[in-house]
């Protein structure tokens, strides 16, 4: 792994080492999220395979956000000792062939289990790829870039639930697993023949460094105020598409599998409003733009109300959009209140991200248990009015930086 380049400021806007990185962290965004989110459109299928609960059932995603949350920033303390580059490509392998192992598990315990194993080796990626981008990429170009790999993300989202949920229907649940596994490959060769050497990395830093690190970033008061975002926004959106299918698969309703993925299209929103998200971040600033998304998840999820399809893909679609902006404009925003190196400052953020998905994807399931659509709404729209309280401090906080 290369050490820091003297007079290195990042790959610059247009340049070939800029596209190939974003080409690699695209296919990681693809490959991670895929895998991540893949057992999310077969809750009810595992449900009566296993016969468990949905609550239980929203383990199989919890659990590997969980364990990818608390392996976040180990994996980032792991990635200053041997580099970026090459814990994400180990960490892709491991993706790799453990969705192929979770495909034959035996029992509903084993499958949480072999999930949580998904996650640590997920955090790999994720928890390293943030700090990453912000590192290798110019100033004037990072928030497009942040905006891309989120892209990849929303795109990863896509093609999990998409192909978990179509192959299900025609040949299982475990033949939907080992596609996904394909998917990875295909991912992992993308990813391990564009990623450009690292310009910005060395292997030298102590544990005492990393340590100093670790508490400078979170003594940030803006900074800290700004990881509740990531928290609570994808806490509310893994909760509402976790219980929406659920939702569409029961009375009045009462649709396919194959059928209540293409709800998940409305990812492709995210994966444009991602990309345009980032570029505007970098044009006007982060506030008006985190604070602008954040509504509009909330007037989405409000639309979702009605028991009408139309009226629920059209708010799922405002929602997905809201959520993917604010994200992407978020996440551009830690390296710009962070102190360089960032990468700790970003596992952090990715920490947060999470540890949401994994507290509130299933602690909603309550809400969904006891009062069905309105009162998983109602939770997921007090997650959406702190995160837009939040985003106002950090803004009032970070005047100066935004």
């Amino acid at each position: 792994m290369s050490a820091s380049v003297p007079g290195f400021t990042g790959h610059l806007p247009g340049s070939v080492g800029l596209r190939k990185l974003n080409t690699a962290m695209l296919a990681a965004g693809i490959a991670a999220f895929g895998t991540l989110y893949s057992t999310q459109a077969l809750m009810p299928t595992l449900g009566d395979e296993f016969d468990v609960s949905a609550t239980q059932a929203s383990l199989t995603v919890s659990a590997a956000t969980g364990a990818l949350a608390l392996a976040v920033v180990p994996m980032s303390v792991l990635a200053e000792a041997i580099g970026r580059t090459l814990l994400m490509r180990i960490g892709l392998c491991a993706v790799s062939a453990l969705v192929f192992l979770s495909a034959v598990a035996p029992t509903f315990t084993t499958l949480v289990g072999a999930r949580a194993l998904i996650g640590i080796a997920v955090a790999a990626v994720i928890g390293v790829a943030m700090g990453h981008v912000g590192a290798e990429v110019n100033p004037r170009a990072v928030g497009a870039a942040m905006g891309l790999y989120v892209a990849g993300n929303s795109l990863g989202g896509i093609g999990g639930r998409l192909v978990s949920a179509t192959v299900d229907d025609l040949l299982g649940w475990r033949v939907s697993q080992g596609a996904i596994g394909l998917v990875c490959v295909a991912s992992l060769l993308v990813f391990w023949t564009n990623l450009p050497p690292s310009e910005s990395e060395s292997r030298d830093a102590s544990a005492r460094t990393i340590v100093r690190d670790l508490l400078r970033q979170l003594r940030n008061p803006a900074l800290a105020l700004l990881y509740l975002l990531p928290f609570l926004l994808m806490g509310g959106f893994v909760a509402m598409y976790n219980y929406l299918t659920f939702r569409l698969e029961t009375a009045p309703f009462d649709l396919p599998s194959s059928v209540v993925s293409l709800v998940f299209l409305a990812y492709l929103s995210g994966t444009a409003a991602s990309v345009v998200a980032g570029r505007l971040a970098d044009r006007f600033g982060r506030p008006p733009v985190v604070c602008g998304a954040i509504v509009a998840m909330a007037a989405g999820l409000a639309v979702t109300v009605p028991d009408r399809l139309s009226t629920i893909i059209v708010g799922t679609v405002l929602f997905t959009t809201g959520f993917f902006a604010a994200h992407s404009a978020a996440s551009g925003w830690v390296p710009r209140l962070a102190q360089r190196p960032t990468t700790i400052a970003s596992a952090i953020y990715v920490l947060a991200y999470y540890a949401g998905s994994s507290v509130f994807g299933t602690s909603v399931g309550v809400a969904w248990s006891n009062g069905g659509w309105h009162a998983t709404a109602a939770a997921v729209g007090v997650l959406a009015t702190l995160a837009l309280l939040a985003a106002v401090g950090v803004s009032l906080l970070a005047r100066p930086r935004a």
